[in-house]
């Protein structure tokens, strides 16, 4: 499949890679894809994200992935559901962090022997799906608006943080293709 990806989406893939490693993490994530696709410039979907005020909520989305990742990757809606039931998703990381250490539940690879990061099913799916949305559109190559665009339909935290900051499949859909005024929210 990586064939079919433009030179756009290869960067993005590489970076979130790149990111991953960096982080020491045993994988790559939606959320390592959506930071390496904030890190583009001059591409379509570097185009539809700054159309839509990225520029403005780039460092808070880094931040609430950061988040979320130090949750163990549960989304605001995962802990709010937990915390019906009773359980305390922030005293739970609190207490795993007090005794394995900060970033303990993001799974941040301390013992991880440096090997490359593999693909985890949450950014597996955004793969796929990109690859289902260039095919609808009868596009002949996946480009890094696909991988957006895939970001903004599946759920997780990546989605959730750019429906949080209006940045949805109708919104990147008005930017990328027309059809109205292209307003985040």
């Amino acid at each position: 499949m990586f064939e079919r990806f433009t030179k756009d989406a290869r960067a993005v893939v590489q970076g979130a890679v790149a990111l991953a490693g960096t982080e020491g993490a045993q994988t790559v994530d939606a959320g390592h894809l959506l930071l390496a696709l904030l890190d583009r410039e001059a591409s379509r979907a570097a185009f539809a994200l700054a159309a839509l005020g990225a520029g403005e909520w780039r460092e808070p989305a880094r931040l609430e992935l950061g988040e979320a990742r130090r949750r163990g990757g549960l989304t605001r809606a995962d802990a709010d559901a937990l915390a019906g039931l009773g359980i305390d998703v922030s005293e739970i990381v609190a207490r795993v962090e007090e005794t394995h250490g900060v970033g303990a539940m993001a799974g941040d690879g301390r013992w991880w022997s440096g090997r490359r990061a593999s693909f985890g099913r949450e950014a597996k799916g955004v793969l796929e799906k990109s690859l289902r949305m260039a095919l609808a559109r009868r596009d002949r190559h996946i480009g890094d608006e696909h991988l957006l665009l895939a970001l903004t339909v599946l759920p997780g935290v990546a989605g959730e943080v750019l429906a949080d900051h209006g940045v949805t499949h109708a919104s990147v859909t008005r930017v990328l293709y027309g059809g109205g005024e292209a307003k985040a929210g």
